[in-house]
Formats: structure tokens, sequence, C-alpha cells
């Protein structure tokens, strides 16, 4: 498969199941001489400090390997944060540029627990040429659900980042009747499919675990110099009924909303409902402040209806760090 260095539409769309903030990590590799496996999943992008040195060599932001003087390859395994159906690979080799691996292929596997030298691995991506110092960008045709990856760099040498985007695949099974759940979080598969404008930030950081880290880490959009609303559609990780919301403006103190509402409908589709679909209120349209979690409960509407979809519309434009949509789920 040929590598493109243009980000296909998913990357904005999909959440990196591999990330640091939804518990990716890097469990084992076979060679870590030069800078550490766990550098893969890092949160922020990587770095090049020309003058710094370790006892062993140049420092690098990513995984890399010593040159190897035998057979074979390089791999290491990772755990996904967030079980899921791959829809891209991200293969970053940036500051890569005369130490990148030649090629790269990546194989998966499913399992409660992590693998161990017995276990079965499967093909995902096939064995591909990268580019030094370069996003190598793989979409993927494949809708089986992954909890582990192998990745390996052929012959040797070093990544910088590998971002997995996909669709989360939650498992219900252990889930109480009558639980309360975020039917919004990406890791119970929730995702945004739809937004009027991120401009400044993506619009899944919506629904990511925890407060928001900084300003970068929500949903903001750009100043609106025209009369409207900014919005954004969420595909919930199942269909539920509604039964308390949360709008945290965390770290928006000159940029948050005046006011807030949401939506609901239920649709059929995977992602964005047709033109014609019915949405009805959940929460009129409500105050809000700077840099506040917001609860509401006894101000929903419609909490009868097991939606699909639900659509946040902030007046006129702003930022939102999290969005929680607590839930009954519809699991028959």
């Amino acid at each position: 498969m040929n590598a493109s260095t243009d980000a296909p539409a998913i990357v904005h769309t999909h959440i990196d199941l591999l990330g640091e903030k939804y518990g990716g990590q890097a469990l084992s590799c076979n060679d870590e001489f030069f800078a550490e496996a766990s550098n893969m999943v890092k949160r922020a992008e990587p770095v090049f400090l020309p003058d710094e040195y370790t006892d062993r060599g140049k420092w690098m932001d990513g995984w890399e390997s010593r040159r190897r003087r035998t057979e074979g390859h390089d791999w290491c395994i990772l755990r996904l944060g967030v079980p899921g159906r791959i829809k891209a690979f991200d293969v970053n080799t940036t500051h890569f540029r005369g130490n990148a691996p030649a090629r790269v292929s990546i194989e998966g596997y499913i399992g409660t627990t992590d693998p161990d030298s017995n276990s079965e691995w499967h093909t995902i991506l096939e064995e591909s040429d990268v580019s030094p110092h370069s996003h190598n960008f793989f979409e993927i045709d494949n809708g089986q659900r992954w909890t582990h990856l192998r990745l390996n760099i052929i012959p040797d040498g070093g990544v910088a980042r590998l971002r997995v985007y996909g669709e989360p695949i939650p498992d219900w099974s252990s889930l109480l009747t009558g639980e309360v759940v975020d039917l919004a979080a990406c890791t119970n598969g929730g995702r945004a499919v739809a937004c009027s404008d991120m401009f400044f930030s993506p619009m899944n950081n919506l629904l990511a675990p925890g407060r928001g880290i900084n300003m970068g880490d929500g949903w903001e959009t750009r100043r609106r110099r025209t009369p409207g609303k900014d919005w954004l559609i969420v595909r919930l990780g199942t269909p539920g009924n509604i039964a308390r919301l949360l709008i945290d403006t965390c770290h928006f103190k000159g940029n948050y909303p005046d006011t807030v509402s949401v939506e609901g409908t239920v649709s059929d589709s995977d992602d964005v409902p047709a033109d014609n679909a019915e949405w009805v209120p959940i929460l009129d349209q409500t105050k809000t402040l700077a840099h506040t979690e917001h609860y509401y409960q006894e101000e929903l509407k419609n909490t009868d209806v097991k939606f699909t979809h639900v659509r946040l519309n902030i007046f006129p434009d702003g930022g939102v760090s999290r969005m929680r949509v607590y839930g009954y789920p519809k699991l028959d």
C-alpha cells in the first residue's frame, strides 16, 4: 500500500484510538536504544532539539532503535486506549530524516488481556514504504474490532508518533441494568460527526476523557461576524434516554458561548442524520458562564425518547471544553 502525505478527512472526524489521553500505551519492543517507544503515543507534536544528546547519542522525540547489523526487523507492541475499528494510520517520521525506517507493517490482536508469545496476530497494514520526516497516512478498509497493535519497522530506525484513527467499539457486556453512562463519551463509542466550524481545535476534543488540560483541548470556533450560531452533532455510542447534561467551559474565559442549547434526533445513520431529520429540544437556550461546569437535569425535555444523535448549539460562537450526555443506554 502506498502512503499519502495528505491527511484524509478521517483524521478530522475520528479519534486517535492509541492516543495518550485515551490511555494508549507502548507495552514492549525489541529495541529502544536511542529513544523510548512510549514517545509514539504522546499527545504533543514531536519536537527537535539540535543540541540535546544523551549518553547513547542524539536525543530524539520518538521511538528509535539501534542500527541493525543482522537479518530481521524491529517491532513494538501497543495497547489501544480505546478498542475499535481502524480507519487510518499516520506513521509520523517527523525529524527522522536519515534514520527513518524504509518500510513498515502493522498487525492487530484481539483480546481481553495483553498478548503473549503464543498470541495470534493478523495483518492490518501490509509492508509499505514510508518517507522520512513526513506524515505517512494509510487508509484502512477493515471492519474488525482491535485491542492491540504490533508496529514493525523494516529493518530499523525511528518513528516519532503513531496515530490510529478509528471508531471506538465499547464492550457493553459488563454494564448493569439501569446504570447511567455518558452516552456521548468517545470511550463509549460516541463521536462528533459534523460541526459548523472547528477553526481553533478539533470537534472530538469535546468528548474526550477528563477535564480539558488547556483551551486547545476543547472545541472552539472562529469569531462569528454574521448572524446565526455554531453547532456540533454527536452520534451517541448507543441510543438512550438522556437524564442529565454537562456543558463545561473550562479554560474558556474570554471566548465562551453566551448561551447554549441542545437538541436530539433519532436516525438510522451512523454519521450525519439526513437533512430532513426532525430535531427536538432537550435543553432550551440557556445562559452560560466562563470557565464553569454547567449541569442540567430538571431543565431537560423529551427524556422519554431514545435519541441516537444530539446537536449542541452555541450562540453566537466560542469554545466548549467538554460535553457529557448522561443517560440510560438501549442495549437490546
